[in-house]
């Protein structure tokens, strides 16, 4: 099974462009794309930790949709701090993890947290501390599968790959602009999640460090990548029992977007869309369904 979604829903570049302009009354971003999509990534973690409240608050949101499964993203007090930093901070770290757990139990209760993303930065190489340093997290977390996304290819080779097999993690497959120290395209896996996460492939930004986060995911795949991507998710479908398709091009829309095509590469099925995402990407429209409910695959 493939599972295809936006990461993340709240962006403000999105109104007007994948939500209404005016909001009704009673609107939440979530019961819309639940209506598109079975999946999403929850990336509002990565900035704080979460609430039970706010967790339970989205189960009920897509309680109507028994498919739909949330990834949260790890908090970034765990990843986008040094090694040594971490290590000196193990035993708060510690506390955080049990609180990050917490704050998402309403979905692991209910069956719908399907895993954790633990997104590192490319500066994060393989070695001896750093494999450490996962076996920790690997340790707090139990509860639910982890998916590590590293950008270095240092972690694509053999002894790092069965390394993170032994961890129980389940590597990530991403795509974004090209560099000689990115990841391959293609790995074995290492776990039962395949998780392919696209982050778009706009070289202009993405190496500039003035630029900003928007800038760096504005990018709208084409369809002769989208093409080439759908084989590249088949490939995962086939080798993974659980496999998630993650679209992290968000400016303007553009994730749900080409969310929405890949689901149509995908399935041949036509996928529910509001009317301001095919007034704002006109190509959609022969692919998808203005109004009812679609069915991934």
């Amino acid at each position: 099974m493939i599972r295809i979604g936006p990461a993340g829903w709240s962006y403000p570049d999105w109104d007007g462009r994948v939500y209404p302009a005016h909001k009704p009354p009673g609107f939440h971003p979530l019961s819309l794309l639940a209506k598109s999509f079975d999946c999403i990534e929850i990336n509002s973690t990565f900035y704080a930790l979460p609430r039970a409240e706010h967790a339970q608050r989205w189960f009920e949101l897509v309680r109507e949709h028994p498919r739909f499964r949330f990834v949260a993203k790890l908090n970034r007090d765990f990843t986008h701090i040094s090694t040594r930093e971490a290590e000196e901070r193990a035993t708060l770290l510690e506390g955080h993890a049990r609180e990050f757990s917490s704050g998402l139990e309403p979905l692991i209760r209910a069956g719908r947290l399907a895993a954790l993303l633990v997104q590192f930065p490319v500066s994060f190489l393989f070695g001896k501390d750093e494999v450490r340093r996962l076996g920790r997290l690997r340790a707090v977390l139990h509860d639910v599968p982890l998916v590590l996304e590293v950008r270095h290819q240092s972690w694509f080779t053999p002894p790092a790959r069965d390394t993170l097999r032994g961890l129980s993690y389940s590597l990530a497959y991403i795509d974004l602009p090209a560099a000689w120290n990115h990841p391959p395209e293609w790995h074995d896996p290492t776990g039962a999640v395949g998780y392919l996460r696209l982050h778009g492939r706009n070289s202009e930004h993405w190496f500039r460090e003035e630029s900003g986060r928007d800038q760096r995911y504005d990018y709208l795949y084409e369809p002769a990548e989208l093409e080439q991507l759908a084989r590249r998710a088949r490939r995962v479908g086939e080798t993974h029992p659980d496999a998630y398709v993650i679209t992290n091009n968000h400016f303007g829309g553009k994730a749900v977007a080409n969310a929405l095509e890949l689901a149509w590469l995908l399935s041949g099925e036509k996928q529910h869309a509001p009317p301001e995402i095919v007034e704002a990407f006109p190509r959609l429209a022969s692919l998808v369904r203005p109004d009812g409910q679609g069915s991934l695959f």
